[in-house]
C-alpha cells in the first residue's frame, strides 16, 4: 500500500506502526462491490494482529496466509472468492487509504492455476473495476509498459494492434512504446505456452486538448435542452482547465477524440453538443477532466451513487436508474422530455412573513416512508395545529443516506432518499393548496468533498481544496466551518448561489430559504476569535443584500429567513431590509417550563421590538430546533421537584407547564417556530443514540456522538390524553394567530407589564381589531395573578369562554402552579374544523391503536400500544366489507408495535375500514385513502 496514491489518506501519517487493515472478501454469493463477506476487524481498533508492517516512504504490507477460506472461514463449498476487499486505517478509524476516487480497494483471486497474465506498468489502481492511472506522457513521448505471467511463456505486448516488445520462455516483459495518437489508446499483453494462450487488455486515455471554439448563444452553465428533444449541449465551468472528455451512456463510457469538449477563448467553460439522443430515456454521463480527475457536472437534477442507492426502496424512488457497471463515484444524469408535474395551486397566496408559524421538519425522522409523500399525507394534521409554513431541513443531494442533510454535494439535485423530483413538487403544489408555504433549508456555508467544486480543484496531500479553487477557500475563515468552507466574495460562487436561488423558486417553486449558518458568509478571516466574527460586518451585510435583492427578483415576496445568531446591528439592518432571523431562547423557555428561575427572565427578546434597531417583526423566536435539546425532555430530567405536589419532572405536570409555556411563545407577535412533534411534548433527548436502528426508551443512551442519529418517531404520542391535549392548545393559540394576521403580524404591545422578571411572565397587546392579556405562572407553587387590562369592560377567557367584568384597568386571579390564563376583547370559539383523522383510534382492554397519518395516499403505520400479547391479525376492507388487503397474522408480546402500511397505492382513493382482531378482542378504524 503505497500512501502517495490514491486518495494520500495516510500520507505522513506517524507513528507508522499505528496502520491497520480492515478487509473482507466479495464472494460469488455477494451482491455488489458493498457487499463484503467475512469482514475483519472491527472498525477503529488495534489488534496486532491486523497491523500492517511499514516499508518506509508512506508505504505499508501485510500478508496473508496461503489458503484464505480457512483465513475467512470459508465453508460452504459452492461459494468462492472473487475478490479481496480491503482499506488500510489509522488505530483510531480516522484516516484512511482508498482509491482516488474514494473507493474501496480490491485485489482479485484467481485459483484456476491456469496461465495468466496482466501488466504491473502502467500502474492500475484497484478498484471494484480496475483503473488505469494516467499517462503522463504526450502524443510522441514514451511509457513503460510491463507485463507479468504466472508461468515462463512467450509474451508479447501490443499498443494499438502494433507489437511492441516480445520475448521467448519468460515471466516478465518491459516495453517502452512511443505514443502516436491521443484519445483512447489499448495495450494488450499476450502469453503462449503450447496451446494455452492468455491475455489482458487495458486502455487508457491520453489527454489531448480541447479544441477552442466560442460558447454558442442563448446556452448557460449545466444541461442545456433543445427543441425537438433530441439533443443537448453541456456546458462545464472549468477555469484554467487544459481539456474535458465528456464520458456517458451515449457514447460507451469511452474517451475518445470525439468525446473531448470544445473550450471558450477566455479559458473558463467547456461544451459540447449532443445529437441524436431518444426523447424521455435516462442518460448518465461524467466528466474526464485533464485525463485525471473524474466529476459530474454540478447542476445535474438526478444523481446515482455506487455507494447508498442501494439502500433506496422502490417504494421510495421508483424505476430507480441502474448504476453503470464500469464506472466509479458520482455519476450525472440528464433526460429530454422528461415527465413534467402539472402544478394546480395557481391562486395560492402566501402566507404574511411576518405572521408566519413554521414548522421545522426532519423527513427522516418524521415517517418510517421517509418521502415527500408522507409529508404530504401529514398536511391535514399541520393545517389544523395551524401552521402555515413547512421549513424542510435540506432536501439536495448529500453524502449518504440518512442524514440531517448539512452534507451538501449537489445543490441542483433532490435526494433521492426522501423521492422524485416531482415527488417534491407535489408536495410544494398541494401543500400551497392548503395555504402553507414550504422553505427549504440552504446550505452554502459549506460543501462536502464529493461536490464538482470541490473535486476539480483539490490538493490530495493536504486533503483540502487548492488555492486556485473558483468556489472554495483553502482553509475555512471561521471557527464553525465544517467540510468546505465557500468564498462568497467570488464571482463564481455567487453564480451558483443564484443558480440555486433561480432554480428552486422558479422551476420547484418553493417560498424561500432558511439559510444555515448565514453569518459564515464572509471572507473577513475570524479563526480564533468568534466575537470577531460576531461582530457587525459591512462586506457581509452587503452580500446578504446583494442575495436577497437576487431572491426578489426571481420570486417577489419570497422569504429570506437566516440563521445568523449574530449582533443586533448587523441583524436588524438585515431584518429591517426584508429577511427574517432566527430568535434563539431556548434556554429561555426551558428554563421557565422547568420552574426555575434563574436563566428563565430574557423572554422580551422574543419581541423583536426589544432588540436594538430592529423596525421590522424579522424575528423568529423558538423553544426548540434541530440544534437545541428538547424542552419536555428537559423537563422530566432537569424540572424542579422541590415541591411534592408539583413536580416539574412529572410527565403530566411537565406537559401543562408546556402549554403555558407554548402560550408565552405563541402569543408575542412576529414570526414563530416549532420543531417537529414539539407539540406532542417530544421528550428524548436530542442526543438519543439509536444503537443501529434499535431506538432506546427514554431512559437509556444519550451521548454527544448520538446527535446525528436516527429519533424514535413517535406518532404513538397522541394516544396519550395529555400530550393530544398540548397538541389542541396549540392548535387554539395558532388559531388566534391566524385569525388576527394583523396583530400578530405587527401588533405593538401595550405600555403595561411585558414579560417581567416574577414567576408570572405575562403579556398585554392592543390593537384596533384585538386586544390581548395573558400570562403564565411558571412557579412551581399557587401565585396571585395580577393582571393590567388597557380598558375595563367585559373580557373573555379565550380557552374557555368564560366573561370577567374589568374595573379600575385590572384584574386579580389566584394560578395554580403551571397554570396559564389568556383574555381577549371579544368573546372567539376555539372550534377547529379541518378535516383530519389521525385522532381516528381504537380503545379497549387488550390494546390501543391509531393510524397515522391519516389520510394517506401511499403508505402509513398502524401504531399499536398491545396491553396483552396474543395473536393479532389485521385486514384493510373496503365500505362493502371486502377484503381488499390482508396485512398481518402474527403473534404478539406487550408493548408498543407499529405495523407499516407501503401498498396503499394500489387502493383507489375513498373511506376503507382497518378491522383489527387481537386474541378476539375486535376494533375497527377508519382509513382515508386521498
Amino acid at each position: 500500500m503505497d500512501a502517495n496514491k490514491g486518495n494520500q489518506g495516510l500520507l505522513g501519517h506517524t507513528p507508522v506502526t499505528d496502520v491497520y487493515l480492515h478487509f473482507g472478501v466479495i464472494t460469488n454469493l455477494s451482491t455488489g462491490a458493498s457487499n463484503w463477506k467475512y469482514v475483519l476487524p472491527t472498525w477503529a481498533t488495534t489488534n496486532a494482529t491486523y497491523g500492517a508492517s511499514s516499508l518506509g516512504g508512506n508505504k505499508w504490507s501485510f500478508t496473508f496466509p496461503a489458503n484464505l477460506r480457512t483465513y475467512f472461514g470459508i465453508t460452504n463449498p459452492a461459494e468462492k472468492i472473487v475478490k479481496i476487499a480491503i482499506l488500510f486505517r489509522s488505530g483510531d478509524g480516522n484516516k484512511k487509504l482508498a482509491n482516488s476516487d474514494g473507493t474501496d480497494m480490491y485485489i482479485p483471486v484467481d485459483t484456476s492455476n491456469q496461465l495468466k497474465v496482466r501488466f504491473t506498468q502502467p500502474l492500475t489502481e484497484p478498484r471494484y473495476v480496475p483503473w488505469v492511472e494516467p499517462i503522463t506522457a504526450s502524443v510522441g513521448q514514451t511509457f513503460n509498459a510491463k507485463a507479468v505471467s504466472s508461468a515462463p511463456c512467450n509474451l508479447n505486448i501490443t499498443l494499438n494492434g502494433t507489437s511492441v516488445a516480445t520475448g521467448t520462455n519468460i515471466d516478465s516483459l518491459l516495453a517502452s512504446p512511443t505514443l502516436t495518437q491521443g484519445c483512447n489508446n489499448t495495450l494488450v499483453a499476450t502469453g503462449t505456452s503450447g496451446t494455452v494462450t492468455a491475455t489482458e487488455s487495458i486502455s487508457f486515455f491520453v489527454n489531448s486538448a480541447s479544441p477552442v471554439l466560442a460558447l454558442p448563444s442563448g446556452v448557460r452553465d449545466g444541461i442545456n435542452y433543445h427543441p425537438g428533444d433530441t439533443s443537448v449541449t453541456l456546458v462545464f465551468l472549468a477555469p484554467n482547465k487544459g481539456s474535458v472528455a465528456v464520458l456517458g451512456s451515449f457514447n460507451n463510457w469511452t474517451a475518445t477524440c470525439n468525446s473531448i469538449m470544445n473550450k471558450t477563448p477566455d479559458g473558463l467553460r467547456f461544451w459540447t453538443k449532443i445529437n441524436g439522443l431518444t426523447p424521455g430515456q435516462l442518460y448518465q454521463f461524467q466528466y474526464l477532466v485533464d485525463g485525471t480527475i473524474i466529476t459530474t457536472d454540478p447542476y445535474t437534477e438526478l444523481v446515482l451513487d455506487p455507494w447508498n442507492d442501494q439502500y433506496i426502496t422502490a417504494a421510495t424512488f421508483p424505476n430507480m436508474p441502474t448504476y453503470p457497471a464500469t464506472q466509479s463515484g458520482i455519476v450525472g444524469t440528464f433526460q429530454t422530455a422528461a415527465p413534467g408535474y402539472t402544478w394546480t395551486s395557481n391562486s395560492y397566496v402566501r402566507p404574511n412573513k411576518n405572521s408566519l408559524t413554521i414548522y421545522e421538519l426532519l423527513i427522516r425522522d418524521w415517517s418510517n416512508a421517509h418521502t415527500f409523500q408522507s409529508v404530504i399525507d401529514s398536511l391535514d394534521y399541520l393545517k389544523k395545529l395551524g401552521i402555515n409554513c413547512i421549513e424542510l431541513m435540506p432536501v439536495n443531494e448529500f453524502d449518504g443516506n440518512e442524514s440531517w442533510g448539512y452534507n451538501p454535494a449537489f445543490y441542483f439535485a433532490i435526494d433521492k432518499y426522501y423521492g422524485t423530483k416531482n415527488s417534491f413538487k407535489k408536495l410544494v403544489d398541494i401543500a400551497h393548496s392548503k395555504g402553507i408555504a414550504i422553505v427549504v433549508d440552504a446550505v452554502f456555508n459549506h460543501v462536502t468533498g464529493a461536490s464538482p467544486l470541490a473535486k476539480l480543484y483539490w490538493d490530495g496531500v493536504n486533503n483540502k481544496p487548492t488555492a486556485n479553487n473558483p468556489w472554495l477557500n483553502v482553509d475555512a475563515k471561521h471557527d464553525f466551518n465544517v467540510f468546505n468552507d465557500f468564498n462568497h466574495q467570488s464571482p463564481y460562487t455567487k453564480l451558483h448561489m443564484n443558480r440555486y436561488m433561480e432554480y428552486w423558486l422558479k422551476e420547484l417553486k418553493i417560498d424561500g430559504f432558511r439559510w444555515d449558518l448565514s453569518k459564515g458568509f464572509t471572507q473577513n478571516n475570524t479563526l480564533g476569535n468568534i466575537g470577531a466574527w460576531n461582530a457587525y460586518d459591512a462586506s457581509r451585510v452587503a452580500l446578504w443584500k446583494q442575495y436577497y435583492d437576487t431572491m426578489q427578483s426571481y420570486s417577489n415576496g419570497a422569504y429570506c429567513i437566516m440563521e445568523h445568531l449574530g449582533e443586533d446591528a448587523e441583524e436588524s439592518e438585515l431584518a429591517n431590509y426584508g429577511m427574517i432571523f432566527w430568535g434563539k431562547l431556548t434556554n429561555e423557555y426551558a428554563t421557565n417550563s422547568k420552574g426555575y428561575t434563574n436563566g428563565g427572565d430574557g423572554l422580551d427578546r422574543g419581541y423583536f421590538k426589544n432588540r436594538n434597531g430592529y423596525n421590522q417583526p424579522g424575528l423568529v423566536t423558538y423553544a426548540e430546533s434541530h440544534d437545541e435539546e428538547r424542552s419536555m425532555y428537559e423537563n422530566l430530567k432537569n424540572g424542579n421537584s422541590s415541591q411534592t405536589t408539583h413536580n416539574a419532572k412529572d410527565l403530566n405536570t411537565a406537559l401543562r407547564r408546556n402549554e403555558g409555556m407554548h402560550m408565552m411563545l405563541l402569543m408575542i407577535p412576529g414570526p414563530k417556530m416549532l420543531w417537529q412533534f414539539e407539540e406532542l411534548g417530544y421528550d428524548y433527548s436530542i442526543n438519543t443514540c439509536s444503537n443501529n436502528g434499535a431506538l432506546p426508551p427514554l431512559t437509556t443512551t444519550t451521548a454527544a456522538n448520538c446527535r446525528l442519529n436516527n429519533k424514535p418517531i413517535k406518532w404513538d404520542y397522541f394516544l396519550n390524553t395529555n400530550r393530544k391535549n398540548l397538541y389542541n392548545v396549540i392548535s387554539k393559540l395558532n388559531k388566534l394567530r391566524n385569525d388576527f394576521p394583523n396583530v400578530y403580524g405587527g401588533a405593538n404591545l401595550s405600555t403595561g407589564s411585558f414579560l417581567g422578571t416574577s414567576k408570572i411572565k405575562k403579556i398585554n397587546l392592543t390593537h384596533p381589531d384585538l386586544n390581548v392579556v395573558c400570562g403564565t405562572n411558571f412557579d412551581v407553587v399557587s401565585q396571585q395573578g395580577s393582571f393590567t387590562f388597557p380598558n375595563n369592560g367585559w373580557w373573555y377567557n379565550y380557552f374557555t369562554g368564560d366573561s370577567i367584568n374589568v374595573t379600575g384597568l385590572s384584574y386579580s386571579t389566584n394560578m395554580l402552579p403551571g397554570d396559564y390564563r389568556l383574555f381577549t376583547s371579544k368573546r372567539l370559539t376555539t372550534d377547529i374544523t379541518i378535516p383530519f383523522s389521525i385522532d381516528n383510534m381504537a380503545f379497549n382492554a387488550k390494546a390501543t391503536a391509531l393510524i397515522a397519518p391519516n389520510p394517506a395516499s401511499q403508505e402509513a403505520n398502524i401504531l399499536m400500544n398491545i396491553i396483552k400479547g396474543g395473536q393479532l391479525d389485521i385486514q384493510i376492507m373496503d365500505i362493502t366489507g371486502n377484503m381488499v388487503q390482508d396485512v398481518i397474522h402474527t403473534k404478539t408480546n406487550t408493548g408498543d408495535m407499529t405495523i407499516e402500511l407501503t401498498n396503499l397505492a394500489q387502493l383507489r382513493a375513498g373511506l376503507y375500514l382497518v378491522n383489527i382482531n387481537l386474541d378476539g378482542s375486535k376494533q375497527t378504524l377508519r382509513l382515508v385513502i386521498n
